[in-house]
């Protein structure tokens, strides 16, 4: 028998209002996956660590099993289910395709949304930082090299529109 109350929860996942009884411990990661039905947010180690269920909060890339999914109410939330518009794949889930940047594809939900919000926020990172970025993420798969030619790739791309717009 469970001690713990439901409570109301209202979310704003990638521009949807999702309504929700939560208890005050369950965390995003858990929410996203079993009442948003957003599957693409992965739970791997539980601890933060792999980066798996990397989502955006507020434009800032957050692990979503250390977060509770009431600390959620209110702010943005954007996960891999939100990146392409319509059929149209965002610049970085292109260049994942192109350059081979996934094999099993656990982890990369969890690239995408770290590398989306870092590009957003600097479309010009160079190589080292790009590497810096990807090393908090554990990919068991790639070596991560073709992760990093997507992620320069992807770079590229938004430099390019941002130069055309302005």
């Amino acid at each position: 028998m469970s001690t713990q109350q439901e409570q109301p929860l209202s979310l704003n996942v990638n521009g949807r209002t999702y309504k929700l009884l939560v208890e005050q411990r369950d965390t995003l990661a858990d929410t996203l996956r079993n009442q948003c039905k957003l599957t693409g947010t992965h739970i791997g180690c539980e601890h933060g660590v792999c980066g798996a269920c990397t989502v955006i909060v507020d434009g800032e890339p957050v692990r979503s099993c250390l977060m509770f999914a009431v600390q959620a109410e209110g702010k943005t939330i954007r996960t891999v289910e939100g990146l392409a518009s319509g059929e149209k794949l965002s610049p970085l889930q292109q260049a994942f395709i192109e350059n081979h940047g996934l094999q099993c594809g656990f982890c990369t939900p969890g690239f995408l949304m770290l590398t989306t919000a870092a590009l957003e926020q600097n479309p010009d990172l160079d190589d080292d930082q790009i590497k810096d970025l990807v090393s908090s993420n554990i990919c068991r798969c790639t070596g991560y090299q073709n992760i990093l030619a997507a992620v320069r790739q992807a770079a590229g791309v938004m430099q390019a529109s941002r130069q055309a717009a302005e």
